[in-house]
């Protein structure tokens, strides 16, 4: 199962991810283990206090952190149908994999893309068919900042189409939007 939350910047949609994770992890699976996916990379302070700040959000509600700037594929092979998996963020993790030495996302247009459907959007579908569920989250990035330059569209543009991906194979996807979440596909367990 694949859930998708999507949102603005600090639209919500962390808070709410957690809570239909835990949620999940409660009702529908709860003998499995629950992780938390952590993309952020702590490249510099403000990094370091967000990261903190999600640490402070998530304590006592039982997740496990593993932190996965690059290469999601090698979450596979450890999960059982009952685990569930939230991934913190989508917008992390493809820059990682665009920016990082080690990622591996270097192409431009369709050979971008296509790299980012290997690194990114098939772990994520593959961990979502094995695991008891995956909740994802992302951004809605287009509508916070004008894009200024080549390289800040082609993120954009991959970041987006990724979404459209996902969105297309979720069960449930919805939107955070000023703390609240509207339900844009499917049943979301909160």
């Amino acid at each position: 199962m694949l859930y998708l939350i999507t949102g603005g910047s600090g639209s919500g949609k962390s808070e709410y991810a957690e809570s239909v994770a835990v949620r999940l992890h409660k009702d529908r699976f709860p003998g499995g283990r629950l992780f938390y996916v952590a993309a952020m990379y702590p490249s510099d302070e403000e990094c370091e206090r967000r990261i903190a700040r999600h640490r402070r959000m998530r304590l006592g509600k039982g997740f496990e952190t593993v932190e996965c700037f690059c290469g999601l594929e090698r979450l596979l092979g450890q999960e059982t149908g009952q685990d569930v998996f939230l991934i913190e963020c989508l917008s992390n993790l493809l820059a990682n994999e665009r920016y990082r030495p080690e990622g591996g996302i270097h192409g431009v247009g369709e050979e971008a893309f296509a790299q980012a459907q290997e690194r990114i959007f098939r772990p994520i579908l593959q961990l979502s068919q094995r695991a008891g569920a995956v909740v994802t989250v992302t951004n809605e990035i287009f509508s916070d900042l004008p894009i200024q330059d080549e390289e800040t569209e082609l993120y954009c543009r991959l970041l987006g189409r990724l979404n459209v991906l996902l969105g297309a194979q979720a069960c449930a996807a919805a939107e955070a939007v000023c703390g609240r979440a509207v339900c844009l596909k499917g049943e979301m367990p909160c």
